[in-house]
């Protein structure tokens, strides 16, 4: 039969790195039907938009996407198809695992921690006003007017938004999650000495829900500590769970702990639909080089055999790509050892393959 998946390509190096996946994950043993739909800013010729309805619709369909990577512009453009996936869908937990793997270069060994991000909130939100427009003008007037303190008339300005609800499902989240894959401690993150009335309800409701999960233990970071904490003894940590603009942040500083966005991989979760892609972008430039790393790739679509409730398979190609990064001869140019001659992403994908079968 198969499990009905939506895959959706991307752009840039997404097509290749989703190609290689595809390749080894039906190489695990596990049947798919995939959907493929198309999202991205190759698509905004022909549907006007980068994010079809079809997308939408299949992945409400399915339950279960793979995505590869989609250009976000910076500064300008249409905004993250990536944001507006996870809005659209409510995929209100992002899930990033940070791991060590022998072979892969790092200052660090034995870091194996979890970043769990809200995925809907905070900055992210997209409730922003352009500077010099009415609708600036008059929310610095009403600053002005509630006591709030001056607002500079050519500023443009971007709402953060943290509700209790939200903050209190996500930290749910992260407990349950810690329970479900035997880990001991989640740690929260704010910068609640500061803003008292965001990040200062993120950090309350956190600790009332900590205070449901007694075999758990729970303690919290303002987020300029953790980074230094992070860089100096990661190893400490277990499952971190932060509103939506720190959890970015702290993920990529996590990611380069443990050897760069190449072995970084990620989900975005709901109630009842589930996404997984890379947490590296679309990288334009590389794309049709065969250059690029598709292991982060790989790393999601072990995360979604486990969703599946495929866990033979999953340990089995996560085993499968640890055996080719220890061996370190058919890995990208990204985490190649000095002196080694850099493999492309279809060589990459053929290696894998070849310690499946082998297994």
């Amino acid at each position: 039969m198969g499990y009905n998946v939506t895959l959706i390509p991307g752009d840039g190096i997404g097509p290749e790195v989703t190609g290689a996946t595809r390749r080894v994950l039906e190489a695990a043993g596990v049947a798919f039907r995939w959907d493929v739909v198309a999202a991205g800013a190759d698509v905004i010729g022909k549907s006007g938009t980068p994010l079809p309805d079809s997308v939408l619709q299949s992945v409400r369909k399915n339950k279960v996407a793979l995505k590869g990577p989609i250009t976000t512009p910076v500064g300008s453009g249409f905004r993250s198809v990536n944001v507006a996936l996870r809005q659209a869908l409510d995929l209100y937990a992002c899930v990033r695992p940070c791991k060590t793997y022998p072979g892969v270069p790092s200052l660090y060994k034995n870091i194996d921690l979890v970043v769990i991000r809200e995925n809907t909130e905070d900055l992210y939100a997209g409730i922003e006003f352009e500077s010099g427009t009415p609708e600036a003008r008059k929310l610095i007037e009403l600053a002005a007017e509630a006591g709030r303190g001056a607002i500079r008339e050519d500023a443009g300005i971007s709402l953060k938004v943290i509700s209790e609800s939200g903050s209190r499902r996500i930290v749910r989240f992260a407990f349950e999650y810690a329970r479900a894959y035997g880990r001991k401690r989640v740690t929260a993150i704010s910068k609640a000495n500061i803003l008292k009335f965001s990040d200062g309800l993120f950090l309350k409701a956190a600790r009332e829900v900590a205070g449901e999960y007694h075999d758990i233990e729970f303690d919290d970071r303002l987020v300029d500590n953790m980074t230094m904490q992070l860089v100096k003894n990661p190893q400490q940590f277990d499952v971190i769970v932060a509103p939506n603009l720190y959890g970015d942040i702290l993920s990529d500083l996590c990611a380069g702990l443990v050897g760069g966005l190449g072995v970084a991989p990620g989900a975005n979760v709901g109630d009842d639909i589930a996404v997984f892609e890379p947490t590296h972008g679309s990288a334009p430039k590389y794309a049709g080089q065969n250059k690029a790393n598709p292991m982060a790739m790989m790393l999601s679509g072990v995360m979604m055999l486990r969703h599946l409730g495929e866990e033979m398979a999953a340990d089995k190609l996560e085993r499968a790509i640890a055996g080719v990064m220890a061996e370190g001869r058919s890995v990208t140019y990204d985490i190649m050892l000095d002196g080694a001659i850099a493999a492309g992403t279809a060589q990459v994908a053929e290696a894998v393959v070849e310690k499946l079968a082998a297994s």
